[in-house]
Parts: C-alpha cells; structure tokens; sequence
C-alpha cells in the first residue's frame, strides 16, 4: 500500500515507519495454520519456522530499541541515535554463523548482535544495549564510554563509530587463528572458526577497507588460509551520498580469490539460506569471502539527520515501503506461521518491553569521575610485568636457538646487534610470539635487525608481509586478539602516518571500550629519527612523534643504547603479556650500528648483551655522571651527542653537566625528570623531534606543573620536514648548538 505525507515537509519519520507496521499487516490475508515449526519456512531453504520466529524477535527489538533511543534524546536521557533500522535482515547472518565465530560488527548491527545473543542464551542483550545509549557506567562492555555493540561472551570485541577501520584486524584474527594452529599455540576459538566483519557500501571505499580485503586476497592467492567473512551491508548511501548502481557487485563481485555471494537482506528465509552458503564457504575452504547483503536504511543517517535535505518525499517513501520487519511479518503470516493479529501483538510486546528497560536505562548511574573514565586505558600491572621480565627461557632450547653459540659469549655489540639477540630469546621465551613485517624475514630488516632469526626461528615465527602498514599493523592487533603475541616493524617512522589511525582509532581504544575485557598486546618495532648524514630524505629521516605521543595509554619507548634495548624490549613484551600493554619501540636509525662514543675506536657505544638484565620499568630515566653546573634532558640521538657534548665542556670549560636519558616519551619519566632538575639547578632540553609539537614542549611543560622554577631552555630541531643531503644538518639538532646553549646558560654562574 502507498502512503504519502500527510505534511510533505514532516522531518520526524518515526510515526510514518512505525505506523505502518500495523497498517500494513492488517490486510495481509492469512495463510493455512503450520502445525509443525521445525519445517522449512520457505521449501528448499534451512531457516524453520521456529527460527525464523526468533529472528523476528530479534528483528523486533533492534526496531525498537531504535525508537527508544530517539525518545531517549529528547527526553535528555540518550546520547547516541545511529540505529539499524532497515538493517535488521543482518540477524540472518548471526544465525548463520555460530555464537563462538568472532564479530567485528558495523554500527547498524542491531538485529545481529540480538540474534546472536539468542543463540547463546544471553538475556540481558537488550538493556545492554540500552545501557550504552544512556551512557550508563555499568553498562558491561563500554561502561558508559561509548554505545557499542560488545560482548566478551559473544565473541563480539567492541568497534565505535567504525568506518572500516576494523577490517585490517579482522584479516588478521583471521590469519592468526590459522597461524596459531600451525605453530601449535591452544587459543580460545575453535579450530575450525571464522571471522565475520560487517561493514557499509560507502565503508567498502575507505582505504582501510580496500586495503584489508587486498590483504586477504594476498594471502590466499598464495595459498595461506585466512578464514574470514567481509559482510558489505549495501543500503545505497553514504550518509547522504548515493552509492553508484551495482558498484559493490562490480568491484567485488568477480575478484578471485575472493569468492562472492549476494543476498536479499530484506527477505529473511533467502538472507539466511545465503548466509549460510557463505559460512559454509568460508569455514570449509579457509578463504576470504565477501557476502553482499542488500539492506535499506530508514529513518535517516542519525536522529539528527534531516533527510529532505538531500532525498525526495518519494525517495523516503519508497525505502520505507521495503521496511525488512515488515517484510519478514508479511513472510510469517503468509507462511501460516502467525496472524497478522499475532504479528501485530508480538511488534507491541517488544515496545512494552524496550520501554521499561528504556526506563530503566535512564535510572542508572553515569560516569562521575575523570579517574573512574581513564580507568581502563592503560592498566598495567608493574609487579606482573617486572616478574614476568626476569623469566629466562630454557637454556636446552636457548642453545639450540643459537646453535650452541649464546650471543652473551660475543663482544660488545651496536644497537642492532644487541636487538637482534634480544628479539631471538624473545622467540625462544614465548612459543606464541611471532615477528613479521615488510622484508624482516630471509632480507632480515632494512638494516639487519632481524637477521637470521627466520632461520632460527620455527617455519611461520618470522615472515614477510605485503607492503602495507595498515595490514602489519591490523595483523597484530587481530593475532593479540587471537592469543599471539605479535612484535610487528615498520620500515621507517615516515612509513607509520598512513596507518597511524590503526594504532589510535583500534588497538589502543579497545582496552578504553571494553574496560580492559578485550586488548591487544603488541609491540610495534619503528625504525626511527633522523641523522642518517642525509641518505634518503623526509621518506627515510622522520622525526615527528607528536601523533604517537596523543594517544592515550600507548607506550613509546625510545632507547638510544644496546642495553637499555634489551631491556626495554623486553619490558614492553612483559607489559603486553601481562597487561595488554600496546607499545611501540622507537629504534634510532643512526645508532643501529654506531659503536665509538668520544673517539673513533673507543667502543663506548657498544654493550655487552645479557639474556637477563636488570629491569626497566615502564617511564623510567637513566642517568649519566653527577654533575651539578647544568642538567641536559634528551633521548635517542640526542642522548648520543649530549653525551659527548658534556665531555667536551668538562674538558674545555671546566662545565660539569649531568645527563638525563627519558628513554620513554609515554608516560614521560615526569619523577625522574623533576628530582633530576631540582638537584641540579638549571635544565637543557635536547629535542631531536620539532620544536612545535616535539616532546621538549611536554617536558617543559612536566617542570612547570612540578614546581621546578629554575633557568630552562630548549635545543631542537625547526619545524621543518627533511631535506635531502647534508642539508639535513641545517634543520636537524647539532652538537654545536648544544655546548653553545650549555655555555650561555652557565657563564652567568661562573
């Protein structure tokens, strides 16, 4: 039946869908009773009917929740209005699947997550959800951070307001599920489960999108099983931008090896045959596999969406005529199944029911305080990780690693070297740890950092993965979700920023949107920084941090010497293991194989390495010499020439400075830094990072707010990117404008 506007210019469609649920069904005529509910709802599909009763409900309550959560915002209870209403059909495919298959779920996946909540007898799902709308604080997964569809015991981590950013770790829970079966690592999931990833037609054209199912394809095209179902809920807009006609079938609809399957989502018992076809598919044969499912949104993008900005009366009317709920009432009266009056009865039950919980939602606590927020970003657990530090590995499978020939026998060693052993006892220490990136496995790194550990290392520890950081870095957050324990590389700093969203928007959320109930530990290994006496440019000599340093809860640790290597390193994979630390490890190119400090032949940059070295606690300094005329504060390469930059002053001007190595930039090593400025009296900050947004600014800025009030001055580099040739030095930090800095802020005291 036709319904037109009774006002054309009405924005709120919520009378207009809702209404036609009852006005629709009322003429329906009804089909011969069915006696028997377990028969096929529709001949020659699976879906029963008593399944498809389910469904229904399922359906039911995600509609309403919708409508709930509108009156929720205008009543000033709610605080999230993108519904899924047009996309329930996607209950279909949580039938398909099973309840212990992981779910990465776009924001529409209301009939979904109820389905699946059905399936494993969780009865609270509802008012979860409810509870996330109203920003409640014992809301079970978020806690009022955020309304998300999540759950612990439904294999469901929780995604926010995702585009397809979840997609590359999707790929990866897919891949590692299969690694961790090769190399004999137990984890939770079954061994023959899949991994489902929901997403919309505009979503598919995000990079991150493109990108994963690239990465998929990749893998499978060589033969690796990646087990994992791209759901494309195709409803034909991009908030208010039409997708192109057929264009997700064009694109993805003959790509081998990506098998295709499209379905009706509006159609219950055809969405779920196909549905399970696809399942199918992908659990038997191990290979990506992309079900388009064609769905219809309704009642706008959001609750703040004004639709007649951008789609015509007709337009509105015509989605609303393909309403999926009233769709799969229509389908259940004809089949017999139920009366229309049954139907109608079922549709007010579920409203009664969201409303009291509705009610109930509003009656719950909010967060209340900063401390109660931050809770979950980042709790480590520093006794679990300094006792986890001091677990040596077996010395029988530490000597067959090394073939008999144990590094700490060597000589003092560079920083590359000394990594290279630390990242091979790593191996030999944790069976589940695996390392991988672009050329880390038979090329052994850019700059041989993890030279022959493929060799060493048990087939499948170590691997080369296609050229795209957003895929290194989606598969290890998806292998931590798995139970791995991923040490993933990035070339070159330069190389993080196109990918950079992975660790902000993903991994390092997902402690803050779970409350610590989902995390991924990792360990993200950057070649890093600049001085490389000009060899590559910008692309190869980056030194901007500042969008790792705004992450909160991320640890970055950024050493400038062999030992403190080794121990960072293992540190952070302590942190990871016990506490879900994500970490990214700041390696300074320069210094990978600088060894003399003072004199070329002196060695003094070079250390001895050892399996077991004391501990580094997360945002812990270290100190150099005692004195008392200034103290200089840096990190990295700028640690290497204050070093020498205070010999020299010693020696020439008779400056006695002390030196600071921060050695982690998050947390800062604020205590350390503070007791260190005080006892000396005045402070030098050598920043080899920008001058705008580079870390001297936090560390001023640390001094500051702890009450230091002596003289303070910043060496840095300018704020410019960096140029090729030995034009790099007239940007970048030189040992020249240190001591220059040092004795100008001494000579008044001397």
């Amino acid at each position: 039946m036709k319904r037109r506007f009774a006002d054309p210019t009405a924005l709120d469609r919520v009378p207009f869908v809702d209404g036609a649920f009852t006005e629709t069904l009322r003429q329906l005529p009804f089909g011969a009773r069915r006696s028997d509910l377990d028969t096929p709802l529709v001949e020659g599909h699976r879906l029963s009917c008593r399944k498809a009763l389910e469904l229904f409900d399922a359906q039911l309550l995600s509609r309403h929740i919708d409508l709930c959560a509108r009156e929720l915002k205008q009543q000033g209870h709610g605080f999230y209005t993108i519904g899924s209403s047009g996309h329930e059909g996607n209950a279909a495919v949580a039938e398909a699947l099973r309840p212990t298959d992981p779910a990465l779920l776009h924001y529409r996946a209301g009939g979904f997550f109820l389905q699946r909540a059905q399936q494993a007898g969780h009865t609270s799902a509802a008012l979860d959800v409810l509870l996330g709308v109203t920003a409640a604080a014992d809301e079970p997964m978020a806690g009022g951070r955020h309304k998300v569809f999540g759950s612990l015991e439904l294999q469901i981590p929780p995604q926010t307001s995702t585009i397809a950013s979840h997609l590359p770790k999707a790929v990866g829970m897919a891949f590692a599920i299969e690694r961790a079966k090769r190399l004999g690592i137990e984890t939770q999931l079954a061994r023959d489960a899949i991994v489902t990833c929901s997403f919309g037609d505009a979503s598919a054209n995000h990079s991150t999108a493109t990108g994963a199912i690239n990465a998929a394809c990749w893998a499978a095209h060589q033969g690796l099983p990646v087990p994992v179902l791209f759901v494309c809920e195709d409803n034909g807009l991009g908030i208010s931008v039409p997708t192109p006609s057929n264009w997700i079938g064009t694109t993805y609809g003959h790509r081998p090896p990506l098998a295709y399957f499209r379905a009706n989502g509006l159609d219950l018992a055809a969405a779920h045959e196909v549905a399970c076809q696809a399942v199918d598919h992908v659990r038997h044969t191990r290979e990506p596999t992309f079900l388009h499912l064609r769905v219809v949104r309704l009642l706008g993008h959001a609750g703040s969406d004004v639709e007649t900005l951008y789609r015509s009366v007709e337009q509105t009317e015509q989605a609303e005529r393909l309403d999926p709920v009233v769709q799969s009432a229509r389908l259940l009266v004809g089949a017999g199944v139920l009366t229309a009056d049954e139907a109608i009865e079922r549709y007010e039950h579920a409203r009664s029911h969201i409303h009291q919980l509705g009610e109930d939602a509003c009656r719950r606590t909010r967060l209340l305080s900063a401390k109660q927020i931050m809770a979950p970003l980042a709790p480590r657990e520093p006794k679990n990780i300094a006792r986890e530090v001091t677990t040596a590995p077996a010395a029988d499978a530490r000597a067959a690693f090394w073939d008999g020939k144990l590094p700490e026998a060597g000589r003092p060693a560079p920083l590359a070297i000394t990594l290279n052993r630390a990242l091979g006892d790593l191996l030999v220490r944790y069976p589940e740890l695996i390392i991988f990136g672009e050329d880390v496995a038979q090329k052994g790194g850019v700059y041989g950092v993890t030279r022959d550990l493929v060799r060493r290392a048990k087939r499948g520890r170590v691997f080369d993965t296609l050229l795209d950081e957003q895929t290194v870095l989606g598969t290890a957050i998806g292998a931590a979700q798995v139970g791995l324990l991923p040490i993933a590389e990035i070339q070159y700093l330069a190389y993080l920023h196109n990918a950079e969203d992975q660790l902000r928007g993903e991994a390092a959320t997902l402690q803050f949107f779970s409350q610590a109930q989902f995390s991924n530990p990792m360990v993200v290994r950057i070649a890093s920084y600049a001085y490389q006496k000009g060899f590559g440019g910008h692309f190869h000599n980056d030194n901007s941090v500042a969008v790792l340093r705004d992450i909160p809860g991320l640890v970055i640790a950024s050493p400038a010497r062999g030992d403190d290597a080794v121990a960072m390193m293992q540190t952070c994979v302590a942190a990871a293991r016990t506490s879900g630390s994500v970490c990214v490890f700041l390696e300074p190119i320069a210094l990978y194989p600088t060894r003399d400090l003072h004199e070329k032949g002196d060695g003094a940059w070079c250390t001895s390495y050892t399996p077991t070295p004391a501990h580094v606690p997360i945002g812990s300094a270290r100190g150099y010499g005692d004195g008392h005329d200034l103290l200089i504060v840096s990190w990295a390469n700028g640690l290497w020439m204050s070093l020498r930059v205070a010999h020299q002053l010693e020696r020439t001007h008779g400056i006695r400075c002390r030196v600071l190595d921060l050695r982690w930039l998050a947390p800062l090593p604020a205590k350390d830094l503070l007791r260190e400025a005080k006892e000396v009296g005045k402070v030098l900050v050598v920043d080899e990072t920008r001058r705008s947004g580079g870390v001297s600014e936090a560390i001023i800025t640390e001094l500051v707010d702890g009450g230091f009030d002596g003289p303070m001055r910043r060496v840095t580099a300018l704020d410019s990117l960096i140029p090729l040739g030995d034009a790099a030095n007239l940007v970048l930090v030189q040992e020249d404008d240190i001591r220059a800095a040092a004795i100008d802020m001494c000579q008044g005291a001397r």
